[in-house]
This record gives C-alpha cells, sequence and structure tokens, in this order.
C-alpha cells in the first residue's frame, strides 16, 4: 500500500481535464518573478478583464504587493506547477480581501488561457467562498465585465446574485450572501 502524500493546509494537487497536473496552494512571496514572468504570457483582454483597465505589465512593486498578503485580511492561492514556490510556473491567481466594514470579501481571479475551461475557476471560487465563511464573512463580491459571459454564468451557478453598478457602467457586481438573512 503506497503512502498518502500529506500537504500542508491549503494545498492540493487537482488533475486539470487535460491531464495536466497542478498544485493549488497559497500565493508565496517566492511567487513574484513567476508571476511577473507569466504575466507577460496573458492576453490583453486576460489582463483587462481581470484588473479591469489595460495593464502593459506587472511591475516588481505590483508582483511583491500581490505575494504579500495581510494574512488576517487577505487570502489568495495559485495553481502552479508542481515545483517549488519561485520556480514554478503560475496559471491561475484567485483572491479575497476583506472590506474595512470587516463582514464583506471581494474577489478576484485570473485563470490563464492556457489551462483555461477546465474547471479551474470553479474549483478556485469554491475554495475562496470556503475561506470567506471560515472568516465569518457576509457577503464575498467582485465586479466582473458585462460581456465577461465565461464569469457571470460561473458566479451564477454557485450561488451569486448580480447587482448592476448604476456608477460604473459595463460592470456588473457579483454578490454571494453567506450568511442567512436574520429575521
Amino acid at each position: 500500500m503506497a503512502a498518502r502524500e500529506r500537504l500542508p493546509p491549503w494545498h492540493e494537487r487537482q488533475t486539470l481535464a487535460n491531464g495536466r497536473e497542478v498544485l493549488i496552494r497559497p500565493i508565496r512571496p517566492e511567487d513574484a518573478e513567476p508571476l511577473r514572468a507569466g504575466f507577460e504570457l496573458l492576453q490583453p483582454d486576460e489582463v483587462r478583464q481581470r484588473f479591469l483597465h489595460t495593464l502593459k505589465e506587472l511591475t516588481p512593486e505590483m508582483a511583491e504587493r500581490f505575494t504579500r498578503l495581510n494574512p488576517k485580511t487577505e487570502f489568495a492561492l495559485v495553481a502552479a506547477e508542481p515545483l517549488p514556490p519561485g520556480e514554478a510556473l503560475v496559471g491561475a491567481v484567485a483572491r479575497v480581501a476583506i472590506d474595512a466594514n470587516g463582514r464583506d470579501g471581494e474577489f478576484a481571479i485570473l485563470v490563464s488561457h492556457f489551462i483555461a475551461n477546465l474547471g479551474l475557476g470553479r474549483y478556485l471560487m469554491t475554495r475562496l467562498v470556503k475561506w470567506a465563511r471560515g472568516k465569518k464573512l457576509e457577503r464575498l463580491y467582485g465586479d466582473v465585465f458585462e460581456n465577461n459571459h465565461a464569469m457571470l454564468s460561473l458566479a451564477e451557478s454557485l450561488g451569486f446574485q448580480r447587482e448592476f453598478q448604476h456608477d460604473a457602467p459595463g460592470l456588473v457586481r457579483v454578490v454571494l450572501e453567506l450568511k442567512p438573512a436574520k429575521r
């Protein structure tokens, strides 16, 4: 009988629908340079969908900020090659930041076109929801372009509701209520 590999919390090996194996794990400071390198492989529309505007490069300062989180208020997972942080190419990032009110969390997710449509986005979103529930948040939300049908469909399938933004044309806020309303 083979011994089962024990992984640290929030670490999981996943085999994608195309047979590629990735390691889902919390983001690490060592991921800053691989994130910058991987950013160059993204298509302009992928960047715009995630950052909600055009961004030509991921600066060292931005990469540093993305990889050094406040563990009390932020959480981020990556889907990476099963190599050590700093060496592994990162194909997806999913993150949550708790609002100043301490009750809501804003999510963001980016899955590279190289591994899109393989179920990874759905899986990462379920992990973000689990973390948010563990933090006793009331709502999880994200802003999505109204033409990002894949993300809107995914959010809807996970129970998110749409809230149209009157002050942000072209954006839809998707919201998941994590706690039942008090009666």
